[in-house]
């Protein structure tokens, strides 16, 4: 049987809109065999969570996706099977978080200058924890207010670089998050590489740098590919000899494309990230 692996979600300790042990519960109704939270750049769900998971007959696993500035562009890199007390993991995690907050004035001062005012109050009120406010936030006042149709459409238009509400930040490097994750026990994995728009040339001297690194596993099956995405992505896999990991990405229902239990399984030939766990 194929197991259904869901490593790849958010609760209100981030970005997304349910809290852990809710999160836990779709998973779980979704028919989730092997579940993790994987919070951006926090670890203060993963208690809820596995306890969550425990009491609905759901194997857990620790996770973390964190924020990685590479080549002057944002990468995430998801830790798995981590020890979420790490002293190591959680003091990288304090410093990368620094600085969203004051990002966020910047962003909402931005918005404001290209007509959208008060959409850093806006965004706020999206969020349970300030230290965790993001462009998500922002993404679901503006399409609240309907200055945007989706929060897709409010990247395009708003908040991706580029565009007017762009505001960048300087993230771990790829070498801290993956040496905290190792520190803390965990599997480092690349999260949506999809998504990132890299050249075929940016993304070999990435997943070189990756595999160097100790990095053994890249995302294929997540909510943000597409399934001309899935094969693309299984070809890197097997190319470069990493397993294969899957995931919704949930944040919300409503938001994204799956949620959690709902995509397909792997492709064919792979070997999952979880093969030994």
């Amino acid at each position: 049987m194929t197991l259904n692996a869901d490593l790849h979600c958010h609760s209100t300790v981030s970005d997304g809109m349910l809290a852990p042990a809710d999160v836990a519960a779709l998973a779980s109704r979704g028919k989730v065999d092997l579940w993790s939270l994987t919070d951006h750049d926090e670890l203060d769900g993963q208690a809820a969570a596995r306890d969550a998971a425990a009491a609905l007959g759901m194997r857990y696993v620790a996770g973390v996706e964190i924020s990685v500035t590479w080549a002057a562009r944002t990468v995430h890199i998801v830790g798995l099977r981590i020890d979420p007390a790490h002293p190591t993991l959680v003091g990288g995690l304090e410093r990368t978080r620094s600085g969203r907050l004051a990002r966020a004035r910047l962003i909402g001062e931005r918005l404001a200058e290209v007509g959208v005012p008060g959409a850093f109050e806006g965004a706020m009120r999206y969020v349970s924890n300030p230290d965790m406010v993001s462009r998500t936030h922002f993404a679901r006042f503006l399409v609240e207010s309907g200055a945007a149709r989706s929060t897709g459409d409010v990247f395009t238009r708003y908040l991706a670089e580029g565009r007017p509400g762009f505001v960048p930040h300087r993230w771990a490097t790829l070498g801290d998050a993956m040496d905290w994750i190792h520190a803390a026990g965990g599997t480092a994995i690349v999260a949506h590489p999809g998504r990132y728009g890299f050249t075929p040339t940016e993304f070999g001297a990435l997943f070189d740098e990756f595999k160097e690194r100790g990095g053994t596993a890249i995302e294929v099956v997540t909510g943000s590919h597409t399934p001309d995405q899935y094969t693309q992505y299984a070809h890197v896999a097997q190319r470069y000899g990493f397993r294969a990991s899957r995931g919704s990405d949930f944040h919300g229902l409503g938001e994204g494309r799956h949620a959690p239990g709902t995509l397909p399984p792997l492709p064919a030939g792979l070997v999952p990230v979880w093969q030994d766990w």
